[in-house]
């Protein structure tokens, strides 16, 4: 068979031919790839960059659709198995039903960034107000477009967007938009009011900026997902002294493996109500030369 391999951190994956699979152990089971999507986490472990990147070679990918033996149709996820192979042997707990009128490609392109916003509201925040009011900063990202609908099938009664793309933004159905400007701080969130909870994928010196201008009469719940800008920044001590707001990430380690396998068949069937999203398909043997695509789609490698 045949899959792709990074066998240099920071090259493009190459695809090569490799000996079959063993025959898959008693809690596994066979699944022949259909679709797996080039997410920023795989890029990041495919960099040797990531916390989880491993050894070399590596096998890019951490998710996608496929059938088993017996055709079912199935998502599965893994960081323990890179899913840009012709086939892999998946724990069966880790390969669930695709439900009915869900596209394969767009599963394999849309779960992970779902998964991002969808794990920070399940699995670090609590107690959220009944109508909930969410910040989303980094909305025209690919994770920040999909938070918007899972956000209001989760509870959430107002959503805000602040990106630096304002025709973007205004594509996106949110009730209010802040335009993130060149230099952060000079970043408008007068008009915030009242936040519950904040999902941000870009963090840095816009974040910092976020938190001296909340002017929240409740607590605010604050979930870091994504370094879009930045992967740091200086937490002045007077912040947490003075907002009361709750500081979370979410990731593998903020949740494990297990919570993310219980609420997966929620999430999967959550899909059905998010638009279709702008994905790009690529032939698997074309990986080398279509790994660094630098159009705005998300890549999914197809067989």
């Amino acid at each position: 068979m045949h899959q792709a391999q990074v066998t240099e951190w920071g090259q493009a994956p190459k695809y090569i031919e490799v000996v079959d699979l063993p025959s898959p152990a008693a809690d596994e089971v066979r699944i022949r790839v259909l679709a797996a999507g080039t997410h920023q986490v795989v890029r990041s472990r495919a960099s040797g960059t990531h916390y989880t990147s491993g050894q070399l070679p590596h096998v890019p990918g951490i998710d996608g659709t496929g059938t088993t033996d017996d055709g079912k149709l199935v998502y599965f996820s893994s960081f323990d198995t890179g899913s840009f192979s012709e086939y892999v042997n998946m724990d069966k707990r880790r390969a669930l039903p695709v439900p009915d009128g869900l596209d394969p490609v767009q599963v394999a392109g849309i779960t992970n960034p779902a998964m991002s916003s969808w794990m920070a509201l399940k699995a670090r925040t609590n107690d959220l107000p009944k109508d909930f009011t969410v910040l989303i900063v980094g909305a025209t990202s690919a994770s920040g477009r999909v938070a918007i609908p899972l956000a209001r099938g989760l509870g959430a009664k107002r959503v805000i967007g602040a990106a630096r793309n304002k025709a973007a933004l205004d594509t996106l159905g949110l009730d209010e938009t802040v335009i993130i400007a060149n230099e952060p701080e000079k970043t408008d969130f007068s008009t915030l009011g009242d936040v519950d909870v904040i999902l941000d994928y870009v963090y840095g010196p816009v974040t910092i900026h976020l938190f001296n201008s909340l002017k929240s009469h409740r607590p605010v719940q604050y979930v870091e997902i994504g370094g879009l800008d930045s992967t740091e920044m200086m937490l002045p001590s007077s912040i947490l002294r003075s907002k009361n707001i709750t500081i979370r990430g979410s990731g593998p380690g903020a949740w494990s493996m297990q919570e993310v396998v219980e609420t997966m068949p929620d999430m999967l069937t959550a899909l059905k109500d998010v638009p279709e999203q702008p994905v790009k398909t690529v032939k698997l043997a074309d990986v080398e030369k279509k790994w660094n695509n630098a159009g705005s789609e998300r890549l999914v490698f197809v067989p």
